[in-house]
Parts: C-alpha cells; sequence; structure tokens
C-alpha cells in the first residue's frame, strides 16, 4: 500500500484518465471499473517483481563478498616444525667454582679488594677466595716460589723479580695501585728533594718498589742515595707511622694510607708539625718518565691457563670490587676498618681518594708497567730480578 501510495503521488494529474482529473472521480460504469482495477493491479505487480529481484542481487552480491573475504583472511597452512636436535636439547656445563689462595699486604692494594673479601666471606662470589693479608712482600715471594699462593698483590718490582725467579710462572693481571708515596717532615725545611741532602730519611719497603722509587729520585736530583743522605728502613708502615706521628722521626717516605694515618694520628696527640713535605707523584711526573707504577696483581700461569673461566670470573668480580671503592667511599671504608687494612673507618674514609686504586687490565696497564719496569731496570737491573720480562708476562 505504501509503495502504491509513493507511486500515486509521482503519477502527473494530466497523464491520468479524465474521470481521475480533479476532484471526486465520476460514476463509473462496470466495465470501465474493472478496467482501472486491473491497470492498478499490474503496476502493483511490477513494482512487486522489481522489489524482490533487488533483495536477491543484494543477497547474491552480499554472500559472494563474504566468500571472498573468508578466503583473502583465511590463514596459510602452517609449516611443520622440525624436531629439535640432540645438540640443541643439551643443556650447557655447569660452572664449577675454585678455590684461590690469595697474598696481598696493608695498603691500597688489599683497599681495593676488599668488596670481594667481604663477598667471600658471605658466600656470595663464584669462586672461593682465602685472602691473607702478609705484613712484608718477602713472605709473599716465598709463597709464589713454593707454588702456595694463586694470586698476589705485589709492588710492581716484585712482579718481575718473580717472573725471574719462577722462570715464568706467572703472569700479569692488571696494575691496581698509582703513585702513593709522600715525604712527611715534623717541621718546615723540606720544599724539593735537593733539601734532603744531609737529612736521615725512615723509609719502608726495602727491596721493593718505594726503595728504588726514592733512589731513582735522589740521583736524578743530583743526591748520591749511598754517601749525600743516610736512609733507615723499617720493617712496616705502620711502625714509621707510629714513629712520624710521635714527632721521633723528623723525615718520612710512606705510602697512602699511612700517610693519613700518620696525620691523623699526630693531630689527636697535639702534634702539629708534621706535614707532607713532597708529593713523591708530582716529583716523578717532573722527570717525564710516565706514570708512577707501585702495585699490580700477578696469577699463577698454571692456574690461570687450567682454570680459565674461574680466572675470568675472579677479573669480574675484583673489577666490581675496585669501582665499589671508588664510588661508595662510606661503605668501603667501614669494610676497610672491619678488616683492620686501617685502624678506623674514618682515617679509611679520608685515605681513599689520595690511595690511586685503579684496576688497569688492557693496553694501558701494559704500557704504563713495561716503562715503569725499563726504568727500574735502568737504575738497577736487580730491582726487576736482573733481566727484564718477557712478553710472556704480559699474556702478549
Amino acid at each position: 500500500m505504501r509503495a502504491l501510495l509513493c507511486y500515486d503521488n509521482t503519477v502527473r494529474r494530466d497523464k491520468l484518465p479524465n474521470d481521475f482529473r480533479g476532484g471526486m472521480p465520476q460514476k463509473k460504469g462496470p466495465f470501465q471499473m474493472k478496467k482501472i482495477t486491473a491497470v492498478l493491479l499490474a503496476m502493483l505487480l511490477c513494482m512487486t517483481v522489481f522489489a524482490a529481484c533487488g533483495q536477491s542481487g543484494a543477497a547474491s552480491s552480499e554472500s559472494t563478498s563474504s566468500e571472498s573475504s573468508a578466503e583473502a583472511t583465511a590463514e596459510p597452512t602452517a609449516e611443520p616444525t622440525a624436531e629439535p636436535t640432540a645438540e640443541s636439547t643439551e643443556a650447557p656445563e655447569a660452572f664449577t667454582p675454585a678455590t684461590y689462595e690469595v697474598a696481598s699486604l696493608k695498603g691500597p692494594t688489599t683497599m681495593g679488594m676488599v668488596k670481594l673479601m667481604q663477598d667471600a666471606e658471605n658466600g656470595e662470589t663464584a669462586n672461593t677466595y682465602n685472602v691473607t693479608m702478609y705484613g712484608t712482600a718477602d713472605e709473599i715471594t716465598a709463597g709464589i716460589a713454593n707454588k702456595t699462593i694463586d694470586i698476589a698483590n705485589v709492588p710492581c718490582n716484585l712482579a718481575s723479580v718473580l717472573y725471574n725467579k719462577t722462570e715464568g710462572g706467572i703472569k700479569l693481571l692488571d696494575i691496581n695501585t698509582l703513585g702513593v708515596l709522600s715525604i712527611m717532615e715534623n717541621g718546615n725545611t723540606i720544599g724539593s728533594i735537593e733539601d734532603l741532602r744531609g737529612k736521615t730519611i725512615y723509609a719502608t719497603g726495602k727491596g721493593s718498589t718505594p726503595e728504588y722509587i726514592l733512589n731513582y729520585l735522589l740521583t736524578k736530583n743530583g743526591i748520591d742515595p749511598e754517601t749525600d743522605v743516610t736512609i733507615e728502613y723499617l720493617t712496616e708502615h705502620a711502625e714509621l707511622a707510629t714513629k712520624l706521628a710521635s714527632g721521633d722521626a723528623a723525615i718520612g717516605l710512606l705510602p697512602e694510607p699511612n700517610v693519613t694515618v700518620a696525620l691523623t694520628t699526630a693531630e689527636a696527640n697535639g702534634n702539629t708539625e708534621l706535614r707532607i713535605a713532597l708529593d713523591v707523584t708530582e716529583e716523578w711526573a717532573k722527570l717525564g718518565e710516565g706514570e708512577l707504577v707501585q702495585g699490580c696483581i700477578v696469577v699463577s700461569n698454571k692456574f690461570k691457563t687450567e682454570h680459565p673461566e674461574q680466572y675470568q670470573k675472579f677479573m669480574e668480580e675484583y673489577k666490581a670490587s675496585v669501582a665499589y671503592v671508588n664510588s661508595d667511599i662510606a661503605s668501603a671504608a667501614e669494610a676497610i676498618a672491619e678488616f683492620e687494612i686501617v685502624p678506623k673507618a674514618a682515617i679509611a674514609q679520608k685515605a681513599i681518594p689520595n690511595c690511586n686504586i685503579v684496576c688497569l687490565d688492557g693496553e694501558d696497564g701494559i704500557r704504563y708497567m713495561e716503562a715503569m719496569l725499563n726504568v727500574l731496570y735502568e737504575a738497577n737491573p736487580q730491582s726487576v730480578g736482573g733481566k727484564l720480562p718477557t712478553d710472556a708476562f704480559y699474556g702478549k
């Protein structure tokens, strides 16, 4: 009916039969009425057919579109997954910890290792490290020679001596300490190396780096260590620090952290005369001989060869320990005091920034070490064991 009404609204009046023009239709005869009715029925039938065709076409189009879309979005058939090989399913070999006997001296070389020592005690390291601190380098020499020590913190010249003594039985791991020596004085008479002429100098480290550095500086400044000065060697740094703090020694050569210990102790005892007269690192730099290398780490060649993975773990943990000491000074100072490397944490905290604690195990470390040993060899061949180490010492 709606379709019909729409159609009626669009039909022009002038095209309708006369009886439909204007107003109400006139009275028709039976035949005319039948004719009109037939026309209207025919029109209605046509409209119904057209509508049905439209719906069928839309349905067909929609069906075709759905089929095409389904084909387009259908996922490709997955390729069969290859079976894993026996090699890919094998678990990696488990790490086997090693036990290291580590020797060290009280001072910067051990201060850099303190975090590793702390972690080892708590069972938090990959390997087991049994660290023993010795009073003198001679004690470490014996342990390296009889192969009871695997890793050792030693003065740089002693590393060369041990290499020659063991006939290549050790290798250099890294440089762990640069210049830390100072010439201290109770008074105010020393302002240059020349001012040491005729004086008595107390020192430690006879037969190791401090002795050879002092002799080299004196000689280069025209002072004969044998005749122009008197050098008195004491056994341990702590002994000399006490002697200087009390004023019993006028002039002394000391390394950090003992320099800080001496100054702090002197101040506590009311001694205001003790001071740092000369920074040995600065005096060394004036000679143009490169970096002043003082300490290093060596490892048993046999141990390094037989335990490469364990050795690598040690180096990782040692580097982390050095970084910790230089970055978290307050916490490191507490640990240093706990291990009795320095008497008090407050002293250690003051000393750490002056201790030149490093971990140079690359090309820089090799270059610095070679230059230092060359200087020592030219001054006194016996200072490095009679001859310079070969390339094997550096792992070349």
